[in-house]
């Protein structure tokens, strides 16, 4: 399986970080690209895209200044498959492309990604009170994953916040 391509610019507004890909956004190359997986719904409903945008067109977000990474690479079926071993790595880099590329905020599309990172046992959801990256505002917000069991306009709540802060 492939892992899928970074979208990364320096200065973005927002970068969005996965646990990492699932198979089908392995197959097709693309975040988010699984079915069940309302990110580009919640991004539409949020506010923070003037469409629904669908996982092909991943990399045109670079033009609203949004990214894409994960913290972990390789793609799985679910992420209690990733080891402890590939978060420490993954921590790692995915710290040194915040330094090197410093994003206005951090998105981590689920809280266990936050905590991965992060290294704390807990966290609200929305911004962060203390950043990991001095200067990079930490923003926790639901996994978009299909199997969330919040409803979806709780969801959008949380990510709109997200306007407030660009």
């Amino acid at each position: 399986m492939n892992p899928v391509d970074d979208h990364l610019a320096e200065n973005l507004k927002i970068l969005f970080v996965g646990f990492n890909p699932s198979i089908r956004s392995s197959e097709l190359g693309h975040h988010y690209a699984n079915p069940n997986n309302r990110f580009w719904k919640i991004l539409y409903e949020a506010g923070l895209t003037e469409r629904k945008y669908n996982a092909a067109e991943d990399a045109q977000l670079l033009e609203f200044g949004y990214g894409f990474t994960n913290i972990v690479e390789r793609p799985t079926k679910a992420a209690d498959e990733i080891t402890k071993e590939e978060y420490k790595e993954g921590r790692e880099i995915l710290k040194r492309k915040i330094e090197r590329y410093r994003p206005k905020v951090v998105c981590f599309v689920g809280k266990g990604v936050y905590q991965e990172y992060s290294g704390r046992k807990s966290a609200p959801w929305g911004q962060q009170i203390e950043p990991v990256v001095p200067g990079v505002i930490d923003f926790v917000a639901p996994s978009s994953s299909g199997l969330v069991r919040m409803k979806l306009n709780d969801i959008v709540d949380i990510y709109r916040q997200l306007l407030e802060i660009e």
